[in-house]
């Protein structure tokens, strides 16, 4: 998510902390690179110059100049003007007074708009709502079959009709449908275009009116870059937004419209795609976002998933030791056998503080493979080294690589690796960042 971005800010943080004291050439090089690095992501022009100019404003204040260390002070208002750009603030689903609520996506053919509709009806009913999805496509009878089909694989209720039905035909008979089967929320996938057009926006217009939804959701694709900015604004401009959906941020692209199209559309990112699997669909948090790329992980986000397919008693437990820093790598063991229910092994190492660089070094298709090598490394250690692995010294990592079948290297990186994270929780839940921050982004 927003790699490239990432790997180019840290490499400016590891200059400016290799420097000390920090002069206002320093800091208005250090910016310039910063601002290259937003501008090669796509990020909006306009949206650069604003960021840039916050942070060399508060760069230049005393809480940079009186630090005793400059650098990382730097990195925490990079972080918070990344934050601010975002949103800041969590935006939540509106619900109406009456039941049910309505939601209604919109958006181009291609950005996932079907697809997102069955992942937002599964994200309610795991939230104990119950969902109606409605097939008002009436143009593509594809996507009437697919958003049929998925509703099935999720065990959730879709109204549909005959090809060529009205789209405002259609919503209405849905409403109906949802109050003999007294749903709590109606997801209404609508009709797409390969691009924005008079008749389209027509027929949303008329569909809105009859609605009178309580979401006007836009799904975009993130991967689209400005184009996505332009979708939003001009989506707004005739059906007045009330969140965005940003599809395939699990992309390698350059992504940039993630941190453009809140601050330019003036509309918040409710929720983010993150994958093909009908449960890749995270809420956005703004500051969860802006700490994975500056690569200090994500482990609210981590947790809340190991509760989704883990025992939630041991959730409270595992969520406790995070907090008091008192994680091992017995806890670390236990949790392999639902990491892979968890989703991609690579987006799950980038929500661990300090390990979004090793997220980047595993290679396409081994996620089963390094999990296997993690595994065998732990179970080489006795008990008292997984509760305690700061006794492990050089013959006691010989040992473990000889038992593992790895490389005393490999045995060194998961450790060293680890005792970065310990000392991220820790400061974390003191509300500080570490003294060391510089160190992990090397």
């Amino acid at each position: 998510m927003l790699e490239v971005l990432g790997d180019k800010l840290n490499a400016v943080f590891r200059r400016l902390g290799s420097k000390g004291k920090l002069s206002e050439p320093d800091i208005d090089d250090a910016l310039r690179q910063v601002r290259l690095a937003l501008l090669e992501a796509d990020v909006n022009f306009k949206v650069v110059k604003s960021f840039a100019s916050r942070v060399r404003e508060r760069s230049l204040g005393a809480e940079v100049r009186d630090s005793l260390t400059p650098a990382q002070q730097i990195v925490k208002i990079v972080s918070d003007e990344l934050v601010t750009i975002l949103g800041r603030e969590q935006s939540h689903l509106e619900t109406s007074a009456r039941s049910p609520s309505i939601a209604m996506l919109v958006g181009l053919q291609g950005c996932g708009k079907t697809t997102t509709a069955a992942k937002l009806a599964l994200y309610l009913k795991r939230s104990g709502q119950r969902p109606l999805l409605v097939a008002a496509d009436s143009h593509r009878p594809a996507a009437v079959e697919q958003l049929v089909t998925l509703a099935a694989q999720l065990d959730i209720p879709v109204y549909s009709e005959t090809p060529g039905a009205a789209s405002q035909d259609i919503c209405a008979h849905a409403l109906v449908q949802a109050k003999k089967l007294a749903a709590t929320w109606i997801i209404v996938d609508t009709a797409g275009r390969l691009h924005i057009d008079e008749a389209m926006m027509e027929e949303l217009v008329q569909v809105k009116e009859g609605l009178k939804p309580d979401e006007m959701l836009l799904v975009v694709d993130a991967m689209t870059g400005q184009d996505a900015v332009r979708a939003a604004e001009e989506f707004n401009s005739r059906l007045g937004l009330t969140g965005l959906i940003l599809t395939k941020m699990d992309g390698d692209a350059r992504g940039g419209a993630a941190l453009s199209i809140r601050w330019v559309s003036g509309v918040p990112v409710k929720f983010i795609g993150i994958g093909e699997k009908v449960d890749a669909l995270e809420p956005f948090y703004p500051d969860r976002l802006a700490s994975r790329i500056l690569g200090m992980g994500d482990m609210l986000t981590f947790i809340e998933k190991a509760e989704r397919v883990g025992d939630r008693k041991r959730s409270k437990e595992l969520e406790k030791k995070v907090q008091s820093a008192s994680f091992d790598l017995d806890d670390f063991l236990s949790q392999l056998g639902q990491i892979k229910k968890m989703g991609s092994l690579a987006q799950l190492v980038e929500m661990v503080p300090g390990m979004s660089r090793l997220s980047r070094q595993l290679p396409d298709g081994t996620e089963e493979e390094q999990l296997k090598k993690v595994e065998a490394i732990i179970c080489s250690m006795t008990l008292e080294e997984r509760r305690n692995p700061a006794i492990i010294g050089g013959s006691r990592r010989r040992r473990i690589a000889r038992g593992s079948g790895v490389k005393p290297q490999d045995v060194n990186q998961l450790l060293n690796r680890f005792h970065q994270m310990k000392r991220l929780m820790k400061m974390g839940a003191g509300g500080k960042l570490p003294a060391d921050v510089k160190r992990m982004f090397r």
